[in-house]
């Protein structure tokens, strides 16, 4: 399987929900709370000129109305996640992480 789809079955899993939306178009009604993902970049190191190591960076952001969610700790708990920002927009909670996967 490929590793963005292990992350969107790993998102799943921690939402209990099928909630999760990977790049959503602009026209996607999204179901509350959820998780959106995006691709940021991948990061490649490197040993004797050739890659090493290759991991993809996510941009991953739960989406609740509630503001003591604990989807956010959750996603906080996986390797190689660190938070990034919180914010709110259209009276949503918007909790921001940065993750290599």
């Amino acid at each position: 399987m490929a590793p963005r789809l292990e992350l969107q079955d790993l998102l799943i899993e921690i939402l209990d929900s099928d909630n999760v939306y990977f790049q959503p178009p602009s026209n996607v009604q999204m179901q509350y709370p959820c998780i959106v993902y995006q691709f940021e970049f991948i990061k490649i190191d490197r040993a004797d000129n050739d890659v090493h190591i290759m991991s993809n960076r996510y941009l991953v952001t739960v989406i609740d109305r509630d503001p003591d969610t604990e989807i956010p700790e959750k996603v906080a708990k996986l390797p190689l996640c660190a938070p990034d920002r919180f914010y709110m927009a259209d009276n949503l909670n918007h909790y921001t992480f940065k993750l290599f996967f």
